[in-house]
């Protein structure tokens, strides 16, 4: 949107922008930070992440929104939390941006996510669903009804690529012009990609600006902080993210190993608000792709007795198929510099922080000392 030339402001999980220019920071996903942003007077074009726990507080700051995106329900997070027992809860809980489309309006819905899929049926606009296959059930009926759609199409010339279709119109993105992606090998980016393309379609954002934000955006630490960042220490892959749940440990897992790597090394630790189900099997997932796993526990236990978080995730890699060597650390920074002290040329480390900002520099400081002394 900022690409066109509007004045973007946004809100989300690391803080409140205008115009690229940071007003807050911290956890700004609650409808009274998305209110700053509408009453700016600078604002043209607002994008709101919009979280579980300022809907139950508050509700939205909006009345009727021109795209609303939902993107996966999965397994569910924050469950027990505030009487969100269920999948279907949180489902209920996510539909609400639905519920508030306008009615010439978008919803841009995970076909391949059933919770988000049916999520269609409320929707007072039109819908673009998006997935990775398309001939899943819910792409092939809602094409055969002139639905439009996103997906990725294998092979053909300049090789897979993400596809825009409605009718017999079709718009084609190569994912080795999307850097995001690493030519697709790294697929929960690719879906974020196709839900990105999609609310961009939907709110008639040109083509040709489309396709230059697309191989323009890096996922560094600057541009998207704990989100999938990557860098290179002393001839090693480190991966610095904010993955804190079931799935997106298993989206991560699934991305890691579709990278080349000698060694792979994880740092985790666990929100302490999660179910205990829930932290075991982040490393369950965890003790079939690494080597090895430095577990650490952080200064915000969220009601846990200390060493309970650290006691669950050592339960979670009991018959670890791949795993060999566990540390357990008191500390977040201590424990990122254990497992990049262990790091070989050719290894590859992903380092689950805590305190995104914080976590980043520190990390950020020791690849630049490396690069500067190498």
């Amino acid at each position: 949107l900022g690409a066109t030339g509007l004045t973007v402001g946004m809100t989300n999980t690391d803080g409140v922008y205008v115009d690229g220019r940071t007003l807050d920071r911290g956890d700004c996903s609650g409808p009274k930070s998305a209110r700053s942003v509408l009453m700016h007077p600078d604002v043209e074009a607002a994008v709101f992440e919009t979280a579980r726990g300022g809907l139950l507080r508050e509700g939205l700051a909006f009345d009727r929104c021109q795209v609303a995106v939902v993107t996966n329900v999965g397994v569910g997070d924050h469950l027990g939390l505030n009487c969100i027992t269920t999948v279907e809860d949180v489902a209920v809980l996510k539909r609400v941006i639905v519920h508030n489309v306008a009615p010439e309006g978008w919803a841009v819905l995970n076909a391949a996510d059933p919770l988000v899929a049916e999520m269609a049926g409320v929707c007072p606009g039109r819908v673009i669903f998006f997935a990775a296959d398309r001939h899943h059930p819910v792409m092939r009926t809602h094409r055969a009804q002139g639905g439009r759609k996103v997906y990725v199409e294998a092979g053909g010339e300049g090789g897979a690529a993400i596809v825009a279709a409605e009718g017999a119109w079709r718009e084609r993105v190569p994912l080795a012009d999307v850097p995001l992606t690493r030519g697709g090998r790294i697929g929960f980016q690719v879906e974020n990609v196709m839900a990105a393309v999609a609310a961009a379609w939907a709110v008639g954002l040109p083509w040709d600006a489309i396709r230059s934000c697309l191989a323009s955006f890096v996922a560094d630490a600057d541009n998207a902080p704990g989100r999938f960042n990557l860098m290179d220490y002393k001839g090693a892959t480190v991966i610095a993210d904010y993955g804190h749940n079931p799935d997106a440990i298993k989206a991560l897992v699934q991305a890691v190993t579709n990278l080349p790597a000698q060694r792979r090394s994880v740092v985790i630790s666990g929100a302490g608000d999660r179910r205990d189900e829930d932290i075991r099997e982040q490393t369950r997932l965890i003790g079939e792709a690494f080597d090895d796993v430095v577990l650490y526990q952080d200064a915000c236990q969220r009601g846990r007795l200390d060493g309970e978080v650290l006691r669950l995730l050592r339960q979670g890699l009991e018959g670890a198929q791949r795993t060999s060597f566990v540390d357990e650390i008191h500390g977040e920074f201590l424990a990122i510099d254990r497992a990049m002290e262990r790091l070989q040329k050719g290894d590859l480390c992903l380092i689950l922080i805590d305190q995104v900002e914080e976590a980043l520099a520190h990390i950020t400081q020791k690849v630049n000392s490396a690069a500067l002394a190498g």
